[in-house]
């Protein structure tokens, strides 16, 4: 139902209608923040690549043929953008999360668990290689399947399973160096054969 709506907006959007463009850009903005903010110093930064993310999806919704899900569709403009501020001024990016900030309100032992399994997380994506770091934070944080991450960065669905295959052996050696314990984290989706 959701996809429907999508659809019918993008639709819409490929007409002119502005009301449309802004139902979607609600719906997107704030999955498209979380995706971002794990690269970008900055918060004008991300808001900088989801406003180029969306001026193409304005000027591009034409041009969707429904061989994937809207939202895979825009977070595939959203990569693409990303990959090209990041070719175009390397030095305001950092790896892996250097904006996430949470506010600290005396976090219970369970949340500060939580919160240092995360920043240790953190730490070993920062590690891993771009495209790598990228392909694993699209599995894991955006829920998306190996084929829709395949389509987002224009790659074989082969590809896409290397790059977290190496992505993991590499978490698996650098991770307790971090000094965290290598089991808790979940190397493989829960539940999951992608």
């Amino acid at each position: 139902m959701e996809e429907a709506r999508d659809i019918d907006w993008l639709h819409a959007v490929a007409n002119g209608d502005r009301k449309a463009f802004e139902r979607l850009y609600l719906r997107y903005h704030a999955r498209l923040s979380r995706f971002l903010a794990r690269h970008a110093l900055q918060r004008h930064q991300v808001d900088e690549v989801i406003n180029e993310t969306m001026w193409v999806v304005w000027r591009t919704a034409g041009d969707f043929r429904g061989e994937s899900k809207v939202g895979t569709w825009i977070i595939g403009i959203a990569y693409r953008c990303f990959l090209k501020m990041l070719r175009d001024t390397p030095a305001v990016f950092s790896p892996a999360g250097a904006t996430a900030t949470e506010a600290d309100e005396s976090p219970g032992p369970d949340e500060t668990e939580a919160r240092e399994t995360r920043d240790w997380v953190r730490r070993g994506l920062a590690l891993l290689p771009v495209e790598q770091r990228l392909t694993m934070e699209l599995v894991y944080y955006l829920g998306q399947s190996y084929e829709e991450v395949a389509r987002i960065m224009e790659c074989a669905v082969g590809t896409v399973k290397a790059r977290m295959f190496h992505a993991r052996v590499r978490l698996r050696s650098s991770l307790p160096g971090l000094g965290g314990e290598l089991a808790r984290l979940p190397l493989e989706p829960a539940g999951e054969s992608r």
